[in-house]
């Protein structure tokens, strides 16, 4: 836990880590509203185009699971550059990329490296006073969710302005340009922790077997973000189909509106800080189903129809944007010596879950059709949500308890 008496992390530097998260996951984002055009480049089938947001994702995980933890061993500031130096490698190899391997190859590449940003995470909440860490943490996760929402019409109108090619050249720079701001800027911070990487490695099983709350908050979060990966892997391919007819300039002005549910960030982390997890969490789980609801219910008009889609990706969003802010806060107040560790596992089981969802959306779409997609995404929340009434049963039966007492 941070020292109570020590000054609370500065207004700039809340901003500058926001952003550096925000350019840096924005990496992990931009091929979803880009399929159509890498799979015809590289050769990659209909049902098979998936891939290219699973393989980013894959490498995440893997990430996640085996550098992030390397937070609570090594010089943090080293480590976060390191990351970036590899990920603008494999952005470069991206934009030249001629053939399905190269790109996927780069894809996990690229998944691989944008760990960083989950080393940057902890380092905010190291940084900031037990009180107000869950708005600190919510400030921060906020640039980090705008850089998801962004990367998605950025890629789209750069890519119609000229080609996907030149969206992973301007990557590549702008990942070099973080790394070199952040390397004059961040504070040196060396975890107390002597044990070994193998050492380190074994205790994330112990930390998943022992820590419940990590557990159950993994399992809201890879509802949530399974259903959010369908979502942006078949809604773009919807909106360039015969229905809509959209440019990827219409896909990225759609992709855009959708930013806006990043509001619910900084609002579940006063939640969070108030006290009120349970709560909230139903509320964002929820918000992930009807978010699947409402374009089930959308009419014959294109316009309407359209119309529902927006509000449907704006409400998907805030219930992930608030859900990943009241998770990490949760964890986050478990312990400074094991932060790092907890936010790996903790993003390695949600992100598992989102690349379940974007592969089995992809091959849902393209064998089965848009409203069999739907229904896939709608599930995912719907379980989350089924298992937290388990939680809500316990915290009643708990309260029910002391009264009797």
């Amino acid at each position: 836990m941070s020292n109570p008496a020590q000054d609370d992390i500065s207004p700039g530097m809340v901003l500058l880590l926001a952003a550096a998260t925000g350019l840096i996951v924005a990496n992990l984002y931009y091929a979803q509203t880009l399929v159509g055009p890498i799979s015809a480049a590289t050769g990659l089938s209909p049902q098979a185009a998936g891939l290219i947001v699973t393989l980013t994702q894959i490498g995440y995980t893997l990430g996640l699971l085996f550098v992030v933890p390397l937070g609570d061993l090594l010089e943090n500031r080293r480590l976060i550059v390191a990351g970036l130096l590899f990920t603008s490698a494999m952005l470069v190899l991206a934009a030249f990329s001629t053939s399905a391997w190269m790109f996927l190859s780069a894809a996990l590449g690229i998944g691989l490296g944008s760990v960083a940003a989950q080393i940057i995470v902890p380092f905010a909440a190291h940084l900031s006073k037990e009180a107000t860490r869950g708005h600190t943490v919510g400030k921060v996760v906020s640039g980090l969710l705008l850089g998801i929402m962004l990367a998605r019409p950025a890629a789209s109108l750069i890519a119609d302005a000229s080609n996907w090619h030149v969206v992973f050249g301007g990557a590549a720079v702008l990942v070099l340009a973080v790394a070199l701001v952040l390397r004059a800027k961040l504070p040196l911070r060396v975890p107390t922790a002597t044990i070994s990487y193998a050492a380190l490695m074994a205790s994330l099983w112990h930390l998943f077997l022992r820590t419940p709350v990590l557990r159950r908050r993994a399992a809201y979060h890879a509802g949530l973000f399974g259903s959010f990966s369908l979502f942006w892997t078949v809604t773009p391919l919807m909106l360039a189909g015969p229905q809509f007819h959209l440019s990827q300039t219409g896909i990225a002005v759609f992709a855009l509106v959708g930013m806006a549910g990043a509001v619910a960030s900084p609002v579940a982390g006063r939640l969070a800080d108030a006290g009120h997890t349970l709560m909230a969490t139903a509320a964002a789980l929820a918000l992930g189903v009807v978010g699947f609801a409402l374009p089930m219910v959308a009419p014959d008009s294109r316009n309407v129809a359209l119309a529902m889609l927006v509000i449907a990706s704006i409400v998907l969003d805030m219930g992930v944007a608030a859900n990943l802010v009241l998770g990490q806060r949760a964890i986050f107040s478990l312990g400074a010596e094991v932060r790092s560790r907890l936010n790996g596992v903790y993003f390695a089981l949600f992100f598992a879950g989102g690349a379940l969802g974007s592969a089995l959306g992809g091959w849902m779409y393209a064998t089965h059709g848009w409203h069999a997609a739907l229904l896939t995404g709608m599930a995912f929340p719907g379980l989350a949500l089924l298992y937290w009434l388990t939680e809500y049963a316990a915290h009643s039966s708990a309260l029910n308890a002391e009264m009797k007492v």
